[in-house]
């Protein structure tokens, strides 16, 4: 009986795939590929931005995105995280993907197709870059796992969900119950 060998992928290859609405990601060169996501899925991310982008401008930490992006952290990866902060390149935000080095923040927001890819493959790739806070946004669960490059385990988080990428600076705290009713479009919150 043989074994059937995994395709490994290179970045050149995954950007020349065509524009047909998947995503396509490489991490250590396995290809993977989630659909567009979805309407809750994309209001988490908005609603995160809002929060954190004030923070990251006050701060002047660097720039945020909280879109698609061709990320190679320093070592040939494709990540398109959904929101995520690269820090100051020369006094000045970073502007092209290239620039965005290691970034110093990445949230992903789970949905059904990305589970495996959000709490397996690409949080290893993320700790094994040095990407200083990971969070696994877990809308279901309404917490958030906070992963660090050491940690063995997730810190979960359902309460105040904290960030401080510098002692220089206050720490951003979240209100994770209002975040997430503003997720889930709950009045009153």
């Amino acid at each position: 009986m043989g074994m059937s060998a995994t395709r490994i992928w290179t970045r050149e290859e995954v950007l020349a795939l065509p524009d047909d609405g998947d995503r396509y990601e490489l991490v250590d060169g396995e290809l993977l590929v989630s659909p567009a996501p979805r309407g809750r899925h994309q209001r988490a991310v908005f609603e995160l931005a809002l929060i954190v982008l004030p923070y990251v401008r006050a701060h002047r930490l660097g720039a945020l995105m909280a879109l698609p992006g061709d990320l190679d952290l320093q070592s040939a990866q494709l990540v398109q995280p959904d929101l995520f902060v690269g820090a100051m390149v020369d006094g000045r935000e970073p502007v092209e993907w290239e620039e965005f080095g290691i970034p110093i923040l990445i949230a992903e927001v789970l949905s059904p197709s990305t589970t495996r890819y959000d709490r397996e493959v690409k949080r290893s790739r993320y700790q094994r870059s040095g990407v200083p806070v990971y969070w696994i946004m877990d809308l279901e669960a309404r917490r958030v796992e906070v992963w660090t490059p050491e940690a063995a385990e997730a810190k979960i988080v359902s309460g105040r969900l904290t960030w401080q990428p510098s002692a220089t600076v206050p720490a951003l705290e979240i209100d994770l119950p209002d975040y997430f009713g503003r997720v889930w479009g709950e009045a009153g919150r």
